[in-house]
């Protein structure tokens, strides 16, 4: 992986890896990946409010019920299968 960096963005990465006592590839790769893995986690998890997450425990809770043609629609012949 190669980056292109302004000369100012270099001087504050060298700086940051030297005040770590790390290699500027390690402090950037490390850098780099712990950035990844937060981004990664931000889109994955499913963040709502309490009254969100007990509105939606209550339905979770719920008894099942029938969906209106359900049944007919399951027992037809798949479109997808010859």
């Amino acid at each position: 992986m190669e980056l292109r960096v302004t000369a100012e963005q270099k001087r504050a990465i060298e700086e940051a890896a030297a005040i770590e006592g790390r290699s500027v590839t390690d402090f950037s790769a490390s850098t780099l990946v712990e950035r990844a893995q937060d981004v990664i986690l931000r889109e994955r998890q499913l963040r709502i409010d309490a009254q969100q997450f007990d509105a939606f425990a209550a339905l979770l809770d719920r008894p099942a019920r029938t969906a209106e043609g359900l049944r007919d629609l399951m027992a037809r012949k798949s479109v997808f299968v010859g």
